[in-house]
């Protein structure tokens, strides 16, 4: 029998596909990240509009279609730099997870860019993933992208190597101790 907790272990989740919940949870830290830089850009228009005017600040009211569409162009951004740059955005960061292609390698630019519109367009593309045999989103197919388990933002070139090169470690590790005994 296994020990309770022995399949949470991270070096045997390390490459593996991530799930509905951490990929959630990453993405509601990421909205919170995009609603804070709108806010920021909103108060420094506010600051640079009372620089030029003067008194009194005022926050600038944009028309719905012109605050939803900058809101969406913000937040395609957010995403597509962040996976270009980094691999993760900062709420995969903080979730222990990465983007990548199939392959394992970064995602290019163009696919960086279309995935970050289908995930900002049809959010709900998460929903696949409990249907999915390999824990992709609908976002995932179309892109050919994965969304990994990877707390030490390690790029390798296909997911799952750096958690078999982990346990190779452990294993190693595991030896040395044994001799010292």
């Amino acid at each position: 029998m296994t020990e309770p907790g022995r399949q949470y272990d991270p070096v045997r989740m390390q490459g593996r596909a991530a799930g509905l919940v951490s990929r959630t949870v990453a993405a509601l830290i990421d909205a919170f990240a995009v609603l804070g830089i709108g806010l920021a850009a909103l108060l420094a228009a506010g600051a640079v509009r009372f620089m030029v005017v003067g008194p009194p600040f005022t926050i600038p009211h944009l028309p719905p279609r012109i605050s939803t569409a900058c809101g969406a162009a913000l937040a395609v951004g957010y995403l597509a730099g962040s996976w270009l740059t980094a691999g993760r955005t900062a709420g995969a960061r903080l979730m222990g997870l990465r983007v990548a292609a199939r392959s394992g390698r970064p995602l290019g630019p163009g696919r960086a860019l279309l995935r970050a519109a289908l995930c900002v367009a049809f959010p709900w593309g998460l929903l696949w993933i409990p249907l999915s045999r390999h824990g992709r989103s609908l976002q995932d197919l179309v892109v050919a992208s994965v969304v990994v388990h990877d707390w030490h933002g390690r790029t390798s070139p296909v997911p799952g190597d750096a958690a078999r090169r982990a346990r190779r470690l452990n294993g190693a590790s595991d030896q040395i101790r044994r001799r010292l005994r």
